[in-house]
């Protein structure tokens, strides 16, 4: 069974749109014929920009951990297109590799700044729009948030934070705009693979497929769905 996503007359924020997830999410709202408006640190020219046409993309580089510059960016997409209905929160990384009495400060306050910080801003902003459309804001958690483990406990905390701040949206603006947010395992990326060459990949996630299920959590299909951590682990 397939499933066919029509957006054609939203309009879609997608944070970290040159990465590997965020580009593909990126991808399939312009392929169900949204409106995509990306963010990001980098740009399309920098070696890391993994969106093959950003030129379809109305794009905003900028640094979504300060303030001003999300909220500029917020009113500008307004302004502009004059409506938001969706946010995908995908901006983020992981840092890992020292128990918590060998980490410095320097690694907490860069991981809760990329990953939950980043979220917190683009929500914040985004929120008045987005109730005014009854959309929906889909975010990136993780599996690993779901408990303790050894070596990067800082990344498994922002991302229990981003759990926690997708519910709490939820109940804030309940009947109003549907928060949700995705629990990957391992997925699929370039930097992923160079950081565990010698895993088995064949049990990752590709990034397209969760990119489907940000497509679910924003249409009609999964209208009564609010509040929710839906893993998307596949195999891994």
């Amino acid at each position: 069974m397939s499933a066919t996503f029509e957006f054609g007359d939203s309009v879609v924020l997608v944070t970290g749109v040159g990465g590997a997830l965020g580009s593909a999410v990126a991808e399939a709202f312009l392929d169900a014929g949204a409106t995509v408006c990306g963010a990001d640190l980098v740009g399309p020219d920098d070696d890391d920009f993994l969106l093959d046409e950003p030129g379809r993309v109305d794009f905003y580089e900028g640094d979504f951990t300060d303030e001003a510059t999300v909220a500029e960016t917020v009113d500008e997409i307004v302004e502009t297109h004059g409506q938001l209905d969706y946010l995908a929160n995908i901006a983020g990384t992981w840092r890992g590799g020292s128990p918590i009495d060998e980490t410095d400060g320097e690694t907490f306050d860069f991981l809760f700044d990329v990953n939950l910080k980043t979220m917190f801003l683009a929500s914040k902003h985004a929120i008045p729009h987005i109730r005014e459309q009854s959309g929906a804001i889909v975010s990136v958690s993780a599996r690993s948030s779901l408990e303790g483990g050894e070596g990067d406990g800082i990344y498994r905390a922002t991302k229990a934070g981003i759990r926690l701040l997708t519910e709490t949206i939820a109940e804030e603006n309940s009947g109003q705009l549907r928060a949700n947010a995705v629990m990957p395992s391992v997925i699929d990326t370039p930097m992923n693979r160079e950081m565990m060459s010698d895993a088995d990949h064949s049990s990752w996630v590709d990034p397209a497929d969760i990119a489907e299920t940000f497509l679910t959590l924003c249409s009609d299909a999964t209208s009564v769905t609010s509040g929710a951590a839906v893993p998307v682990y596949g195999e891994a």
